[in-house]
């Protein structure tokens, strides 16, 4: 019998995990945007943001990180948002939601298979939904071009490049835990996600170089070249790293055409992309919208509704299995095979979310993790 917290009054009571820029600047604010969420809890060790943000959304429950049993314990949310550092998903993900509370997670969905199958077991379990933030699966623009490419607008598809890179302050908490915060889980999966939905497939094998600026100051491979191979013979090309300027791009090259985007992974700016066929190119542009409150409205409605969400611990695992075995060929400078597998779910075109976007928030002891941020 299912334990899951269940929604009543019409909209989801969200807790919030983790107070930092994310929340601070798009979360929250997304979830004002929505007609069917709420802000109700924080978790966090930081009585400055705790006493803005309560100013900003009224009178919230406030939680220490040691305290999460208390909060899973109380009446006063029906899911949570878990934005901590990679590494520290697993233990505030699994108590919740084999406590009935449902999961909304910031990617990567966590840095090991291990701790991914126990949150898919937690939430079998308990009945709970677990969705994976991928905010693009509800973005206009890239859901039209994956319904382009299916309808086979460009041919088959046969060649993925993309290149996504920050100038990363050293300072910043993602350079203090390796691999584990490292380019790859922080901004790979956003090509690794994509290439996935473009060739409707699941890699069968994976490469990969790494290097390291030694005047950045950081202490980890700042820069990840990746090569995946699909069962098509599909072949996607991608460069993660905390070592350059700003820069986001991806294509996709097929038979008959092609699709490429910039910018292409990033929020505040709508998004825009090329399809070139026959020799003509057709450039689409799409308005800005919330990403964070499309996501989060998309997520309640789930809740509310008793409907599964398309990016659910499954499409978390498929992501993190790759960038594992990205890991494991860094370590032995060898491709690594992986296991056929076929996605049971992929994008729909019902899912774009066209909330309008909100404005500038000011944040509290929060920010963007690049050296060149104003």
């Amino acid at each position: 019998m299912s334990r899951a917290r269940r929604v009543t009054n019409g909209k989801v009571r969200y807790g919030v995990v983790g107070v930092g820029a994310i929340s601070q600047g798009s979360f929250m604010p997304g979830v004002r945007n929505t007609k069917n969420s709420e802000i109700t809890a924080l978790v966090t060790d930081d009585p400055e943001k705790a006493a803005a943000m309560k100013e900003e959304y009224g009178d919230l429950a406030v939680y220490d990180y040691d305290d999460l049993d208390k909060l899973l314990a109380a009446d006063e949310v029906d899911a949570l948002y878990v934005a901590t550092p990679n590494h520290l998903h697993t233990p505030y993900v699994v108590p919740a939601l084999k406590a009935g509370v449902h999961v909304l997670l910031e990617k990567p969905m966590a840095v090991s298979e291990e701790d991914c199958k126990a949150m898919i077991a937690a939430a079998e379990e308990s009945g709970a939904k677990l969705m994976i933030a991928y905010r693009l699966h509800f973005e206009p623009a890239t859901v039209a071009a994956i319904s382009q490419v299916r309808d086979g607008d460009i041919g088959e598809p046969r060649v993925f490049t993309s290149t996504f890179s920050q100038a990363l302050d050293p300072k910043n908490h993602r350079a203090e835990h390796g691999f584990d915060d490292g380019p790859v889980y922080d901004m790979g999966v956003y090509p690794i996600n994509a290439c996935r939905q473009f060739f409707g497939a699941e890699p069968v094998e994976v490469s990969a170089v790494a290097s390291r600026n030694a005047d950045w100051g950081l202490d980890l491979d700042d820069t990840v070249g990746v090569t995946l191979r699909f069962p098509n013979d599909g072949l996607a090309v991608f460069v993660a790293s905390y070592a350059m300027d700003e820069y986001e791009h991806y294509s996709i090259v097929g038979a008959k055409g092609s699709v490429a985007f910039q910018p292409a992974f990033g929020y505040g700016v709508g998004l825009e992309y090329d399809v070139k066929t026959g020799g003509e190119t057709d450039h689409r542009s799409f308005p800005e919208t919330d990403q964070f409150g499309g996501e989060a409205e998309y997520f309640s409605r789930c809740i509310i509704e008793d409907l599964d969400p398309e990016p659910d611990g499954e499409e978390g695992w498929c992501d993190v299995r790759i960038v594992e075995a990205v890991r494991r060929a860094l370590e032995t400078g060898r491709p690594q095979t992986l296991e056929p597998y076929t996605r049971k779910r992929r994008i729909e075109l019902s899912q774009a979310m066209g909330l309008a976007p909100v404005g500038d928030v000011e944040m509290v002891n929060a920010s963007d993790p690049s050296r060149n941020a104003d």
